[in-house]
């Protein structure tokens, strides 16, 4: 049996209720063989066996659980936990259309921690917690002999890390990865993903729901993406019969990525814009006029104190951008922070609709797609929102 963490009296109801966190406010006392990045079996104060999790004093998160059940937590185990998801992932990509998906999904596969994508031919993953930093070797076998692919990329980077006293990683574990990135297919559109410089693992891929939504509604439409990264709905909205796109974005190698995801399927760079700027400040200097205004922006609240920064931030450029929707016009609007869920956001359209003096009909909340899907016992694997709006 592993070393054990021993819970305040009532602080078991969320363990029981499968939930995969065990906050440090929750701990009563530890054994004295209990390490940081360790397992350990974690229990109540009545001595009651509730689950085996990882555990790490420096984060917030005190014990990440991996299994609710008395289990080794070896080989077999992972192994098991990947064969499961990718096994759902087979019956969803059944195609040739779509070669680059989500495999893995952190605590939406009941493995929290990691996070596994495929990029046609290759794979990438994210080791997220100095717990499971401890079986990187484990991984690296069972993704060869799981999927054979022709590269292992290592993209594990952000604050998550940070907080768990790890460095960023982002290095090559096998095969070869050419410098000038890797070519996939979404339900057949064709996109160069920049692993090594991009952001997340290279491409959002949970936004390929979403891309096609936009083809569907983008013909004969002046289309405006903000915070366009590398393209993917400009690139969308064009194979759709788009009239025109602007790319907005910071990044000037991304936007010269969406130029060539425009050449890729086809369609003359030249006939769309391509601009670097601020998007907040972009929004507040257009006097443009679009069928379809498309935000896209990276979380704004990537921890609890950052909340009311980003109610401000989410409010201020759904504002602007509904001032410069044609009446009859759309918003397809979206926030990957968590800690704001879907209440929330739509309480922050209403006020930025009110301030804007425009009319604003919801017409579809958009959830993320299965390859990320949501565990009902951990609601904080629900983060992705996506509303289309039509504006007056």
């Amino acid at each position: 049996m592993y070393p054990k963490i021993y819970l305040k009296p009532g602080k078991e109801k969320a363990v029981t209720a499968r939930h995969h966190w065990v906050f440090s406010g929750a701990l009563m006392k530890r054994d004295p063989g209990v390490q940081n990045g360790g397992v350990v079996a974690v229990f109540s104060a009545d001595h009651k066996f509730l689950a085996i999790g990882y555990y790490n004093e420096k984060t917030s998160i005190a014990v990440r659980i991996l299994s609710f059940e008395p289990a080794p937590i070896d080989g077999e185990f992972f192994w098991n936990r990947l064969q499961q998801a990718n096994n759902a992932r087979l019956e969803l990509f059944r195609d040739s259309q779509t070669d680059c998906y989500r495999l893995l999904f952190s605590e939406g596969d009941f493995l929290p921690g990691l996070i596994i994508d495929r990029y046609g031919p290759g794979i990438v993953f994210q080791l997220q917690t100095l717990g499971l930093e401890q079986f990187r070797e484990t991984f690296l076998r069972i993704i060869q002999t799981t999927w054979k692919p022709s590269f292992i990329y290592e993209k594990s980077e952000g604050m998550a890390r940070l907080e768990e006293g790890l460095e960023a990683r982002s290095e090559l574990h096998a095969g070869e990865l050419p410098e000038e990135g890797i070519c996939v297919r979404e339900n057949g559109v064709a996109f160069r993903v920049d692993i090594r410089q991009g952001q997340k693992t290279g491409f959002f891929l949970d936004q390929r729901d979403n891309r096609q939504l936009v083809r569907r509604l983008s013909r004969g439409k002046e289309v405006l993406n903000c915070f366009s990264y590398t393209g993917g709905f400009s690139v969308g909205a064009a194979l759709g019969g788009a009239i025109g796109t602007i790319n907005v974005d910071s990044s000037q190698p991304a936007l010269d990525l969406a130029r060539e995801n425009f050449r890729l399927n086809g369609l003359p760079p030249g006939a769309h814009r391509f601009i670097q700027a601020d998007v907040f400040e972009y929004l507040r200097a257009s006097r443009d006029e679009f069928d379809l205004v498309i935000l896209d922006p990276p979380a704004f609240a990537k921890r609890q104190s950052s909340i009311t920064a980003a109610y401000r931030g989410y409010k201020d450029i759904n504002l602007h951008a509904m001032k410069l929707v044609k009446p009859g016009g759309y918003l397809l609007t979206c926030s990957c922070s968590y800690y704001i869920d879907s209440s929330a956001f739509q309480k922050i359209l209403f006020l930025a609709a009110l301030d804007s003096g425009r009319q604003l009909q919801l017409i579809a909340k958009l959830p993320q797609p299965p390859d990320h899907p949501i565990n009902l016992f951990h609601p904080e694997s629900e983060y992705l929102k996506a509303f289309l709006c039509r504006v007056y």
